[in-house]
C-alpha cells in the first residue's frame, strides 16, 4: 500500500512541476482560480483524479469508493477546454470533476446498478434532474460511486457501504471501520480526495453519516429543494440527493449548481453572533469521548456570539415505528414503478422478480438477507391500511411536535447535535450496530440537515450536525461556514489498516 501511495505521490509531484496538476486536496475555487487563469486544464485535472482513484481506489489502500469510471469524463474535459475560450460566463463548476452515488443516473456510458447485480444493463438515457444541472454548470462527470446496496435498504442486518457491484467501501482513515451508509463511496471518495465533490442521496442519514464518519461535510436539504426524478427511490415523503465535500463552502457551491441560487456569496462568517441555538445531546455517557469533543464544539458557537439554550430529544420510538412503515410501503410502489421503467435489458421488472433474481444469486446473499425486501413486498404498497395515518404521524411527531415545537417554543433559529459516533468496526457476520445519531428527525420531518466535522476520537471523524426549518439552507451553511473556520479545516485521512494494528505496533507509544 505504502509502495503504491509514494508512486502516487512523486508522480503526481512531476505533474505539479510541469504545471498540470493541483496540489492534492484542492478547494473548488482553487480549482477554478487555477482553471480561468489557465494554469490548469480541465483536461489535466481530470487525469489528476484518474490517476488518484487507480492508485487509492484499486491499489494501495483498495478504498472501492467508485464503481465505475466514466469512459467519457476526458472527452467531456477536453470538450470543456476547447469551448473555454469563447465563453464569457463560464459555468459555476466550470472544469470542476464530480463523482456521482450509483443510484443517480446519468446519461454516461455507466449503468444506474444500485449496487445491485440485477441492474448492470440500467443504463439511462438521460441524466437525473441534479446530474443534468451539474453538467450544465461545467462539472464534468467522473464516474460512480460505491454505496449500500439499495441504499442501504434489503436487510436489517445489512454491512453499510457493501454492495454486490462494488464491494466493501473502506473508510480512509482507519480500513477496517464503516464509511457509513448509504452514500458511503461519495464520502470516502471526497475524503481521499478522488474527487473535489459528490452528490449523494439520502432517506434518513446517507448524506449525513458519511459525512461524519468520513471527516468532510455533508447537506441534506429539505425535502422537495431538489428533483428526485431519475434517482433509485425508496420513499418519496424523505428521498433527496445531497452534496457533499471537504469545506462548507465547497458544499455551498455545489448547492448553488443544483438550484441556481447563489449560496456561496451570501454565505456569512459572523452569522453566529446573537443566533440562539438549542442543543440536543445522546443520553449522558453513552459516548464520553464525544461528549468531549461536542463540549468543545459547543464553546466554539459560545465564543462565535451564539446563545445556547439545552432542549429536550422528542421520543424518537414512535417516529421511528411510523417511519418504517412509511418507508416499506413506499419502497413498494417506488421501486415497482423505477423497474417498470428501466431499459428492457434489465429482467428484474419488479420487486417480486428482483428477490427472486437475489435467491437465485450466489453472491447477492452471501452476507446478509433481504429481509426489508419481503416485508416491503409483503405490503400493499401506499394503498396498505395504515399508510396514511403512519405518514401523517411520522411528519407531525417529527415536524410539527418535533423540530418546529423545539424551534418555536424557544424561539430558537437551529439546533445542533453531534452527528453520529465514530466509525464502528465492519461486522460482516452481525451487520451494522444500532449507534446512536441525530439524523432522523430531519429525515422524517423534510428539513435541512448540515453536518460539519467536529473532530476526531483516536483518528476516527466524528460530525456536529446544524438542523433548521424548511428552507433554512442558507442559515445552516452559514453557521457551518462560520464553526469551520472556528474549528480549522479539513483533516486528510491516513489509511491506517486499524486502529489496533496501530497502537500495537512495535516501535509504537
Amino acid at each position: 500500500m505504502r509502495r503504491a501511495i509514494y508512486g502516487l505521490t512523486l508522480l503526481l509531484a512531476c505533474a505539479q512541476a510541469s504545471g498540470q496538476a493541483p496540489p492534492p486536496y484542492a478547494s473548488i475555487p482553487t480549482l477554478r482560480r487555477a482553471i480561468d487563469s489557465g494554469h490548469l486544464s480541465a483536461e489535466a485535472l481530470t487525469r489528476y483524479y484518474l490517476h488518484r482513484i487507480e492508485a487509492l481506489n484499486r491499489r494501495g489502500p483498495a478504498l472501492h469508493a467508485i464503481i465505475a469510471i466514466n469512459p467519457d469524463a476526458l472527452g467531456q474535459a477536453r470538450a470543456l477546454d476547447r469551448a473555454r475560450h469563447g465563453r464569457r460566463s463560464p459555468g459555476t463548476l466550470e472544469g470542476i470533476p464530480i463523482l456521482i452515488k450509483d443510484n443517480i443516473e446519468t446519461r454516461d456510458r455507466m449503468p444506474t446498478t444500485a449496487g445491485s447485480l440485477a441492474l448492470l444493463q440500467n443504463f439511462a438515457t438521460r441524466d437525473a434532474p441534479v446530474v443534468a444541472a451539474l453538467r450544465s454548470a461545467g462539472a464534468i462527470i467522473l464516474g460512480k460511486t460505491n454505496l449500500s446496496e439499495w441504499a442501504n435498504f434489503r436487510s436489517t442486518h445489512a454491512i453499510s457501504g457493501w454492495s454486490a457491484v462494488g464491494g466493501l467501501t473502506r473508510n480512509p482513515y482507519v480500513l477496517d471501520r464503516t464509511a457509513c451508509g448509504s452514500s458511503s463511496g461519495s464520502g470516502a471518495g471526497v475524503a481521499a480526495d478522488l474527487a473535489p465533490a459528490a452528490l449523494g442521496s439520502e432517506t434518513d442519514g446517507s448524506v449525513t453519516c458519511p459525512a461524519s464518519m468520513n471527516g468532510i461535510v455533508g447537506l441534506k436539504p429539505t425535502l422537495g429543494l431538489l428533483s428526485q426524478q431519475g434517482i433509485v427511490p425508496i420513499a418519496h415523503s424523505q428521498d433527496t440527493a445531497g452534496p457533499l465535500a471537504r469545506s462548507v463552502e465547497d458544499v455551498a457551491s455545489l448547492l448553488s449548481a443544483l438550484t441556481g441560487h447563489d449560496y456561496v456569496g451570501e454565505l456569512d462568517a459572523a452569522t453566529l453572533s446573537g443566533k440562539r441555538i438549542g442543543v440536543l445531546r445522546f443520553k449522558a455517557g453513552a459516548d464520553p469521548e464525544v461528549d468531549v469533543l461536542y463540549e468543545r464544539a459547543l464553546a466554539r458557537l459560545r465564543a462565535a456570539g451564539a446563545t445556547l439554550i439545552d432542549v429536550d430529544t422528542p421520543d424518537m420510538d414512535p417516529i421511528a415505528n411510523a417511519e418504517q412503515k412509511v418507508l416499506l410501503d413506499e419502497f413498494k410502489d417506488g421501486l415497482d414503478a423505477y423497474l417498470r421503467a428501466t431499459p428492457a435489458a434489465v429482467s428484474t421488472r419488479d420487486l417480486a422478480a428482483l428477490i427472486v433474481f437475489n435467491r437465485s444469486s450466489p453472491f447477492e446473499l452471501r452476507y446478509f438477507g433481504q429481509e426489508l425486501f419481503q416485508q416491503a413486498q409483503a405490503t400493499g404498497g401506499t394503498a396498505d391500511s395504515g399508510y396514511r395515518a403512519a405518514l401523517e404521524q411520522s411528519k407531525r411527531l417529527a415536524g410539527e411536535q418535533g423540530i418546529e415545537r423545539l424551534l418555536h417554543g424557544q424561539r430558537l433559529q437551529l439546533l445542533v447535535a453531534p452527528t453520529t459516533t465514530p466509525a464502528w468496526r465492519v461486522d460482516a457476520i452481525y451487520g451494522d450496530p444500532n449507534a446512536d445519531a441525530f439524523t432522523t428527525l430531519a429525515a422524517v420531518a423534510g428539513d435541512p440537515n448540515l453536518s460539519v466535522p467536529m473532530g476526531q476520537v483516536q483518528g476516527l471523524p466524528v460530525g456536529l450536525s446544524f438542523i433548521g426549518a424548511a428552507q433554512a439552507e442558507q442559515l445552516l451553511l452559514d453557521c457551518g461556514f462560520a464553526y469551520q473556520r472556528a474549528a480549522g479545516g479539513f483533516v486528510r485521512p491516513s489509511f491506517i489498516p486499524s486502529l489496533e494494528a496501530a497502537a500495537f505496533s512495535p516501535g509504537t507509544e
